[in-house]
Formats: structure tokens, C-alpha cells, sequence
């Protein structure tokens, strides 16, 4: 029979194909086959399995997650191993829960890209950095990591579009910008090259020293940001978060839809596409977060039932 460590291999390759990542999988798959291989075992038990993924200081929803990876490797390992025992989806149960997400004001997220333009004076580029960031981030709903990963060169200035190539899924796509967002960007690439002229990265926005922007270092700005214009306070969770900024964008993408009078139904397909959705039933979760969306469609629903539009 074939090793562990061969099917492990077999599998990530197949997942790749199929567009997945992997990284975090790869990771904590070997530390599984390694577990096992210290353990004697040369096939998948359920008991292994549940004995590897409740390891000391392992959290209950990462036992869950650790236990399902295992339980997608050993369906696969199955196929070719009669001896494969594929734990069962009752073992270990944990169910997801959404943070509500912060509903961000008009007032507050320029309050935040104002402050951000105005964190270490002395830096030529930081500021200036974090405020676009954030920026476009509120403008065009985009995920930080898609943010971050923007290269120089995929910023069509003609034409006013951004091409994604490295975001969730591995499936690249175009996001068309508002001429105000693609001159902002413009005026800080202007300066970025007058910092920065020969950088070592490709990256579209950069850092001190012309490094790259990492994400827990825009977390952390962001983190301090929010606490100085009241919205968080220091070391408490609560508050809102970058990410929250991805959902700014499409609630107003939604309350304009209504407000204007379009079909929302129809055109919920066009903002899952825009904000790299694989299915359209992903942005529903942005119709249910905000009242006023619940009351705008509440109300469309009631006229619709008495015959208006």
C-alpha cells in the first residue's frame, strides 16, 4: 500500500489543479501524517485522527477545522485504501458564527482615511500609504489581502481598472474604478515614485524603506486609527475592523440599488461578481446586516404584494 506521505502528496497536487491554495492544508495535513507515522499507523483511523486534532492548547473551532481536513484527505485516501477510516460528521461538530459587521457611517470612514493621512508626519510615505489604503478599500470593497497583493503594473490608468490576479479562489478579475478613486490612486502613485523611484517590489502601495505593507502592520495602524477618532477603545475587541470596510461598500452599493428603484434581485449576481464572490448567495448575507436594508425590502416586498413595482 502506498505511504501516507504519497497520498498526501497525490492530494495536494489534485486540490491545486482544482484552484485551491492549500497552504494552511499542506501545513497541517503533514503534521498529521508525521503524527501518524510516529504513532505506527499506516493508514487513517478515526481515532488517530480525533487524537491529533484535540492536541494540548488546540481551541475547539480549530479542533473542528483540523478534524475536517483530515476527514476530505481520508474521503480522497478512501478511493485507494480500503483500510481508511473517514471520521464521521457528528465527531467534533462547531458551527461558524458571523461577527455582526460594523455599520460604518459615511462620517466615520472619512474621519478614518483623514487620520490615517496624518499618522507619522515625519514619514514621507506612511500616512499617505494607509489613508489611500483605506480609501480604496471603502470605494471598491476589495479584501485587504487583494489590496496588498496589487501590483504597480495592474493598474490600467486608461481605461480606470484594477486587475485582481492573486485573491480568494485563485481566480483573477477586473474592478472598474470611479474617476475620483483612480485619480486618488494616481496622485499617490505620483508621489510614491518620487519616494520611492526604484523600488525592490512590485507592489502598488509600499512602506517605510520601500518594503512591503504587510497586513498585521495595517491592522495595527488600523487598530490605533479607530481608537484615536473614538470608534474603538484601547484593548477592547469590540469596534470595528478593517474588514468591516468590505461591507461598507457593498451596503451602499445595495441601499443605491433601492433607493433608485432597481430589481436588487437581478442585479445581486453584479456586486457578487465585483467583490469576487463565488456564488451570488454569499452577498445575500449583506441584505440581512443593516435595518435599513431590511426595511427598504420589507417595503419593496409590501408594494409588490398589492400590485405596485
Amino acid at each position: 500500500m502506498k505511504p501516507l506521505k504519497l497520498h498526501l502528496e497525490d492530494y495536494l497536487r489534485l486540490r491545486r489543479q482544482l484552484g485551491y491554495k492549500m497552504a494552511e492544508a499542506e501545513c497541517l495535513l503533514s503534521s498529521f501524517v508525521r503524527f501518524a507515522e510516529q504513532n505506527g499507523a499506516g493508514y487513517i483511523r478515526t481515532k488517530l485522527a480525533l487524537r491529533w486534532a484535540v492536541r494540548p492548547n488546540i481551541q475547539r473551532p480549530q479542533r473542528a477545522a483540523r478534524l475536517g481536513m483530515v476527514r476530505r484527505f481520508a474521503t480522497y485516501v478512501s478511493a485507494h485504501d480500503a483500510r481508511t477510516e473517514v471520521p464521521a460528521q457528528k465527531l467534533l461538530p462547531y458551527r461558524f458564527s458571523r461577527r455582526d459587521p460594523w455599520p460604518y457611517t459615511e462620517s466615520e470612514v472619512l474621519r478614518l482615511i483623514q487620520k490615517a493621512q496624518q499618522i507619522a508626519p515625519a514619514d514621507k510615505i506612511k500616512g499617505l500609504t494607509l489613508g489611500t489604503l483605506f480609501g480604496l478599500l471603502a470605494i471598491t470593497g476589495m479584501r485587504v489581502s487583494e489590496a496588498l497583493a496589487l501590483e504597480r503594473e495592474a493598474v490600467d490608468w486608461k481605461q480606470g481598472l484594477l486587475t485582481l490576479r492573486r485573491t480568494k479562489g485563485n481566480k483573477a478579475r477586473l474592478v472598474p474604478l470611479h474617476p475620483s478613486a483612480a485619480q486618488a490612486l494616481l496622485r499617490y502613485a505620483a508621489i510614491r515614485d518620487q519616494v520611492y523611484p526604484k523600488p525592490t517590489h512590485p507592489d502598488f502601495f509600499l512602506w517605510e524603506g520601500g518594503d512591503r505593507l504587510a497586513y498585521n502592520t495595517v491592522n495595527r495602524w488600523f487598530l490605533l486609527v479607530a481608537c484615536q477618532v473614538g470608534l474603538r477603545q484601547p484593548g477592547d475587541r469590540r469596534g470595528p475592523r478593517i474588514h468591516d470596510l468590505r461591507h461598507y461598500f457593498a451596503v451602499r452599493t445595495l441601499l443605491n440599488w433601492y433607493r433608485a428603484g432597481a430589481d436588487v434581485e437581478a442585479r445581486l449576481p453584479e456586486l457578487a461578481t465585483y467583490l469576487g464572490h463565488v456564488h451570488a448567495r454569499e452577498s445575500y448575507w449583506y441584505l440581512s446586516a443593516v435595518p435599513e436594508l431590511l426595511q427598504l425590502a420589507t417595503l419593496r416586498w409590501e408594494r409588490a404584494g398589492k400590485g405596485g413595482k
